[in-house]
């Protein structure tokens, strides 16, 4: 026994010693990791953010840093030349009389705005108002409160054409006719009169025409609506515990579908204004929709088209109806044994989906979106006989955008990633190519950056911004035929942010678990990094098979966690997107594998390349689907991930939001659900866990974060569990990101954090 006591007593001092020989994380180190944010702000000269065109008179307007802020500058393509936006003093100025607040000329709130007619007047949000400045006259005012969503989805010139800000009735294009419902039905009237006349006599309650879904026929002699039956619209409630204006605790719901919820049925109607008459159309094309996009008629009136995502998103179909008879045919079907990733591609965006349509010479042609060799490519389909016509890109290789579609020409714009071998395959380049497969041309030098593109209004240029992690941004403006530089734009110099310490993350790739593939991610190291010594590994994981999410462009934010003696990771594993299908399929019916094969051959490397990088303790933390990933590495990764921080997580894809599950996990709900289970699978619990979850999380369910604290109890584990009252999604702000770095400190360095009680509770006493 004595023997037993003293090797206890031998343990601890060498532990004693292992601790003073790292040194203890301080409350100082805490403040450098909490500014690590702004540290470097500022310090970075003429770096140029996303441009905007302005449509009427074809110039570009961006902003840029400069010292003490930012400025706006004016590009106009014609002549190659740049000048200031506006004169910024004299903005400001006017901004501060009128507002009240002290503005200066590099100050000014326009980081969200928009612009309008040759850029003489910017509208921007300011004092949770919209306000509007002249820059000809020099004049500010405030233009009324905000409209919702406004500004969050960049800049509208015509916010009219959003239908959340269309008028009750619906217009005719030759202005003569109203369509609106009136008693679940679809009436019309003569522009100016009172007098409605009905076109649907069977519309009720539970089985309503839709407002929203009214399309016109362009010759105003025809429309068409979806008529819609109610499904189940399950709510979820919530009381907030403390509500900042009233002592007691608030009840609200809200509507939210759930994955196997019956939906609503829609299907489209048609009507001829002049004999009043209804043609239901035939639904054996589109018979179990998850969705029907917006009616859209031929130029020529001839027809109406929608999109037909089939429910469990392994078909899409184009539907066109005859104008005349109601007829439907099948223009071009789409299927997928695993998952159809329907969500538009948008350029620029990193949730992109794999679907695109363009209709050339109204229906003649449809260049088309598809998987189906095994990579996004563009097709050439008949609009008419809905034959395939020939395949317009193919190579290993995506297609991420298409930016210009000239039906005269017969040429495409398109932006592509993976197209040069040994580069990182994530980065975004610009080509064209013609409609037969031909012409293949690079619009964009340095394969070895990433590059954001913007074509002009008339199409004959584009800005190329493009940058890497650890290379400096440079703007330029090129002839979009050529691809040749018109233009500098900027080149931003990061001289004095260098200076200041700023390191570049690692850009790192391993192989993946098929023995051939590349993982990609990056490596962030202490600023005080010692190669000598041992760091543990935190890897910040979101696995959303929607998007890829590693980080390509500069940028300089640096990991907090860094501060702390910690080395930080991003890394993109099989079943997240913008690779080949059969990388992303790795996510279908299987959220729980999150890549993580991967990742731990990926970190392996990192390893065995530097002994400085200690596998032996690593820790993992995420949000939202990156909350269900943290877990997910403990409970099915218990062997490599030791500690783990799962915020607002959707551990469970049956209680999560409808769209986002069924489209990775499928349709119906089958066993493979309760496989992926966080809740179902807590009982596998080994390592440290700290669940995080806001009360008011209106995007997950925050029953999933419960069910599984209601789990892990059942199973008599030990977590961490941390409710915000009033917290919303990704909840905790600075107190949670503090709370984070605890639980790091404590379980992967094996130090007590400061005792943050006492340390405030002195600041308190020395600032009375």
């Amino acid at each position: 026994m004595l023997q037993k006591q003293h090797s206890f007593v031998v343990l601890l001092f060498l532990s004693l010693l292992t601790s003073a020989a790292v040194g203890q994380v301080s409350s100082a180190d805490y403040e450098r990791a909490a500014n690590l944010r702004t540290k470097y702000r500022g310090l970075t000269v003429n770096q140029p953010e996303s441009p905007r065109w302005i449509k009427s008179s074809g110039q570009l307007l961006y902003r840029t840093s400069v010292a003490g802020g930012h400025a706006f500058v004016l590009v106009d393509p014609k002549t190659a030349t740049k000048k200031p936006a506006f004169d910024h003093e004299k903005v400001a100025a006017a901004l501060s009389k009128a507002s009240g607040e002290s503005i200066t000329a590099t100050t000014l709130p326009f980081e969200r705005s928009r612009i309008t007619g040759n850029g003489e007047s910017i509208t921007f949000p300011l004092q949770e108002a919209r306000w509007t400045c002249d820059v000809v006259k020099y004049e500010c005012k405030n233009a009324g409160a905000l409209r919702p969503y406004e500004f969050r989805y960049g800049d509208y010139e015509d916010e009219g054409q959003r239908d959340r800000f269309r008028s009750e009735a619906v217009p005719s294009p030759d202005g003569k006719w109203e369509a609106f419902i009136q008693n679940y039905n679809v009436f019309i009237r003569a522009k100016g009169s009172r007098e409605p006349s009905p076109l649907s006599f069977d519309g009720t309650e539970s089985n309503s025409f839709d407002r929203r879904s009214i399309r016109w026929s362009p010759d105003s002699k025809r429309l068409a609506a979806y008529r819609v039956r109610q499904g189940f619209h399950r709510k979820i409630n919530y009381v907030e515990s403390s509500p900042q204006d009233q002592l007691q605790p608030k009840f609200s719901s809200i509507e939210y579908e759930k994955p196997g919820d019956i939906l609503d049925l829609e299907q489209p109607v048609l009507f001829d204004v002049e004999s009043k008459m209804q043609i239901d159309i035939d639904n054996a094309l589109f018979p179990n929709p998850f969705s029907l996009s917006p009616i859209e008629w031929r130029k020529d009136g001839r027809a109406f088209t929608f999109e037909y995502n089939q429910r469990g998103h392994q078909l899409y179909r184009i539907v066109e109806v005859d104008a005349k008879t109601g007829a439907a045919r099948g223009v071009i079907t789409e299927t997928s044994k695993t998952f159809i990733d329907y969500p538009r591609l948008i350029p620029n965006q990193t949730d992109t989906g794999k679907t695109y349509r363009y209709d050339v010479k109204d229906g003649a042609e449809v260049v088309w979106m598809s998987e189906r060799d095994g990579w996004a490519h563009l097709y050439l389909f008949d609009g008419v006989t809905g034959k395939l016509k020939n395949q317009i890109t193919k190579g290993n290789w995506v297609v991420r955008a298409v930016d210009r579609v000239d039906e005269e020409k017969r040429q495409i714009w398109f932006q592509a990633s993976g197209m040069y071998p040994g580069k990182d395959p994530y980065f975004t380049h610009a080509f064209r190519i013609n409609f037969d497969g031909t012409g293949l041309t690079k619009l964009t030098d340095n394969p070895d950056a990433n590059h954001q593109i913007s074509y002009s209004p008339d199409g004959k240029y584009f800005v190329d911004l493009w940058s890497r992690v650890d290379l400096a941004p440079v703007m330029q403006l090129r002839d979009a035929e050529k691809g040749s530089v018109v233009m500098d734009v900027e080149r931003a110099d990061i001289s004095k942010l260098l200076a200041a310490g700023w390191q570049a993350p690692e850009v790192f790739s391993a192989i993946g678990r098929d023995g051939k593939t590349d993982i990609w991610g990056i490596i962030s190291r202490p600023a005080n990094f010692d190669p000598n010594k041992k760091y543990p590994v935190i890897e910040a994981i979101y696995a959303g098979p929607q998007g890829s999410f590693v980080p390509k462009s500069f940028n300089t934010l640096v990991e907090p966690l860094t501060e702390l003696g910690f080395v930080v990771v991003h890394i993109d594993g099989m079943g997240t997107n913008n690779r080949s299908k059969a990388f992303h399929d790795v996510a279908w019916h299987n959220l729980k594998d999150g890549g993580f094969e991967d990742r731990i051959l990926w970190h392996k490397a990192v390893a065995a390349k530097y002994p400085w990088y200690d596998i032996s303790r690593v820790g993992i933390y995420g949000t939202s689907a990156g909350g269900q990933n943290a877990l997910a590495a403990l409970l099915f990764h218990p062997e490599f991930y030791h500690a783990g921080v799962a915020n607002c997580g959707s551990h469970d894809n049956r209680i999560d939001k409808i769209w986002w599950n069924e489209l990775w996990m499928g349709w119906p709900i089958g066993p493979h659900y309760a496989a992926s289970s966080n809740v179902d699978n807590a009982y596998r619990l080994q390592g440290k866990l700290m669940l995080v979850v806001g009360e008011m999380d209106t995007n997950v369910d925050p029953a999933a974060t419960f069910q599984v604290v209601n789990a892990l109890i059942k199973a008599n584990k030990q977590f961490d569990l941390v409710v915000v009252p009033g917290g919303g999604h990704g909840a905790g702000g600075a107190w949670g990101q503090r709370a984070l770095q605890d639980f790091f400190v404590h379980n992967l360095l094996g130090m007590d954090p400061p005792n943050w009680n006492r340390e405030l509770q002195r600041a308190v006493a020395v600032g009375k």
